[in-house]
């Protein structure tokens, strides 16, 4: 072989060097578009904030002054209790301790406007301050997207959940507390200080002194005799103030167990109040709590160590956190707010289950449970205490993953399937909307669906109209009826009303298939056809989506609620006409949400999933017959209009359309079951806005690629290899 001159040598250096330059040039306009692309949703995020501040702040001061802060009106209004000179607790309506009511009394002289704007105010800032604290105390490590985007992500959630909305509506103090736990353990470094926060929030709230013991088990023995010595100081001092008011606290009530509401309300939830509401009283009840929260407080606090030893400071935080909900003997809903906090723990080895534990915590903590479970009896003990059993499974059961597990930072990858355009190639596919063959978590489906279904409800219930103009759209759509020759329902209903078994039938048709063949449908793709589950529940999305704007914009009277025309209601009843709700059926529902018809939608759209997916020719008959059986059910009974049928097909259609659209096909096969072609997620680095900050490494391989991210300057090579380069 000819030997390389110097000359070529030097060309084929200066190319090379050059198409690292190109190839460093692409990689810095990536890491310049995702900056731009991070700074847009972290100024979108901080609007978020702002907005739900402002939200916050005039829904509590809208409301009339009788019905807003109502606690610290009760506690230094004009009436209130710190202005008497009885006991704190006489009226049995102050429920903080007496070092509490020390600190209040001197704003009993500020005048009540003002003090009511500069409480909510006060409390707004607050949470922003304890959101700030929360995203800088994130377990490591952290990268450098999600530190920028933590905050004002933190803060959203403070500002949604039930704690803070309950804490801004009552005026109460419940947020102070969790901000000087806070900043005792990610704030202050010297550690007497630390101790005296930890000290001051537990003077607020006795149970607080579990994290004097927790300063002491990680180590901190300081600052939890620091702690310890405060709450002490703080106590002998207000009952130095009032004594009566001490004893009456300390003794008579046991450290306030039984003060303010009723501690069996469904606002209690601690372990005793559960107790309470599940029968228990007197000497059992008292026994079994106690043995239970002696094992809650001994599990939670072993558990919260070796989150704390792990480097996971703020779990552990969160985790005593719930172990004081739990073993409180109240825990009312405004001081719940750590259970938010745990939702910093990971859970589940797998990317896709690692949205359970956190959905499940954000849910519980900003939706009621009448929204997270049906009303249905034997869910009642878990629907009541749905907060209680958030706090217990972070406190005592969740496997939160350590940091030196393998899957903290690299978790087992997705299977995503291959994407296939749509015909309408002009639309792109949603970029984060990526198909995958394996069945969703369940857990997350039926909150999913629950919560979607209470939402369309509330919303279906929220869009009333005022009967005339129902009315005057309901003689709109006779009109068109009658001059298209299609208006059939007073024939078909007198028709059905005269055979009584064909009534009867309509009548269980209307009342029960409507829910149970698209849950049917559902569950059996779910179980057998995970990838078309996906496809076919984001159509069924789409539709009801699309029908709530049709009941928002369409006030629709049916035809049962139509007075003159003769028709009559086989389902529920005789409606009276004289009175303006026709009888105490529409206080209950939105009866003019007639167009489109979800009734006869649902059931086309159940039609046209087993006509695409059934394997047999009879099955597919069959599914056909829902869909007629329903259009003739709902006109029979006098529920909808013909026209109603037709809006709720042009939905389904609608929403076909648009999961068509937005992700692609529905068949991702290339032939039967088993044999489709899939993408897996390569299980290398994370990308790089989640990698933690790179250590300086002495000898780094000169044949790597440099690593993309926020760095545009690519990782230095040692002199001797790049004398290996050059010699090529």
């Amino acid at each position: 072989m000819a030997p390389t001159s110097k000359g070529d040598a030097r060309n084929g250096w200066e190319g090379r060097r050059s198409v690292v330059n190109a190839d460093h040039s692409v990689r810095g306009d990536a890491a310049a578009d995702a900056g731009a692309g991070t700074g847009l949703t972290r100024a979108l995020l901080w609007l978020v904030v702002a907005v739900l501040a402002v939200r916050q702040v005039a829904v509590v001061l809208r409301q009339p002054p009788g019905e807003r802060f109502l606690d610290l009106e009760t506690w230094i209004g004009e009436n209130g209790v710190l202005h008497m000179t009885g006991s704190l607790y006489d009226s049995g309506r102050f429920t903080g301790t007496p070092f509490a009511g020390l600190v209040l009394k001197p704003l009993t002289a500020t005048a009540q406007q003002t003090l009511g704007v500069a409480w909510t105010f006060g409390s707004l800032l607050l949470v922003v301050a304890l959101g700030l604290v929360a995203a800088k105390a994130l377990p490591g490590p952290v990268g450098r997207r999600t530190a920028l985007l933590a905050a004002p992500v933190a803060i959203s959630l403070f500002l949604l959940s039930l704690p803070v909305r309950n804490a801004l509506h009552l005026g109460q103090t419940s947020i102070l507390p969790v901000l000087l736990v806070l900043l005792a353990w990610f704030v202050v470094r010297e550690h007497r200080a630390a101790g005296v926060l930890v000290g001051i929030a537990a003077a607020f709230q006795p149970v607080l002194l579990l994290f004097a013991a927790l300063l002491w088990l990680t180590g901190r023995r300081q600052a939890s005799v620091s702690a310890g010595a405060t709450f002490a100081l703080a106590t002998a001092v207000a009952w130095a103030a009032a004594p009566k008011d001490s004893w009456t606290y300390w003794v008579h009530h046991l450290a306030g167990a039984g003060l303010g509401e009723r501690p069996d309300s469904l606002a209690n939830q601690s372990l005793h109040g559960a107790l309470l509401r599940l029968g228990l009283e007197g000497p059992v009840e008292i026994a079994l709590f106690l043995v239970l929260a002696a094992a809650v407080v001994v599990l939670g606090l072993r558990r919260a160590v070796r989150y704390a030893e792990d480097g996971q400071a703020l779990l552990a935080v969160a985790v005593t956190g719930c172990v004081v909900v739990a073993v409180s003997p109240t825990a009312w809903q405004h001081q719940l707010l750590w259970v938010l906090l745990a939702v910093v723990g990971k859970v589940g080895k797998r990317a896709s289950d690692r949205l359970v534990w956190p959905s499940v915590v954000v849910l519980a903590v900003t939706l009621p449970g009448t929204m997270l479970l049906p009303n249905l009896e034997p869910l009642f003990p878990v629907r009541d205490n749905i907060l209680l059993l958030a706090a217990l499974g972070a406190a005592c059961l969740a496997p939160f993953l350590p940091r030196t597990s393998p899957y903290w930072q690299h978790p087992v990858p997705t299977d995503y399937a291959k994407p296939v355009a749509a015909r309408w190639r002009r639309v792109p596919l949603l970029p984060f909307w990526r198909r995958v063959f394996t069945r969703p978590n369940l857990l997350l489906e039926l909150l999913l669906i629950r919560v979607v279904y209470d939402a369309y409800a509330q919303v279906r219930l929220a869009a009333r109209a005022g009967r005339p103009l129902a009315e005057e759209h309901g003689r709109q759509i006779h009109a068109i009826e009658q001059w298209l020759h299609i208006d059939i329902e007073h024939w078909v209903n007198h028709t059905v009303v005269k055979i009584d078994w064909l009534r009867d039938f309509f009548d269980y048709y209307y009342s029960t298939f409507h829910f149970i063949v698209p849950l049917t449908i559902l569950g059996v793709l779910y179980v057998r056809r995970p990838v078309d589950y996906r496809w076919v529940r984001s159509s069924i999305g789409f539709a009801t989506l699309l029908a709530l704007v049709g009941f928002w914009l369409y006030p629709l009277a049916p035809p049962r609620l139509m007075p003159g025309l003769g028709f009559i209601d086989t389902v529920h009843g005789v409606q009276d006409f004289a009175k303006p709700d026709y009888g105490t059926l529409t206080t209950v529902t939105n009866q003019y949400a007639a167009m489109p018809s979800l009734h006869f939608g649902w059931s086309l759209w159940c039609g046209v999933v087993i006509v695409m997916l059934a394997p047999k020719l009879w099955m597919k008959a069959l599914g056909l017959l829902h869909p007629l059986f329903t259009i003739a059910a709902i006109v029979a009974t006098a529920n909808h209009w013909v026209l109603d049928a037709v809006g709720g097909a042009l939905v389904v259609a609608a929403g076909f359309g648009l999961t068509y659209v937005l992700s692609g096909p529905r068949k991702l096969e290339t032939g039967e079951q088993g044999s489709a072609e899939s993408v897996k997620s390569p299980p290398a680095e994370p990308a790089a806005d989640l990698e933690p900050e790179p250590e300086p490494d002495p000898a780094p391989d000169p044949d790597a690629d440099p690593e993309p991210g926020p760095d545009p300057e690519p990782d230095p090579v040692p002199a001797g290899k790049q004398q290996a380069a050059h010699s090529g």
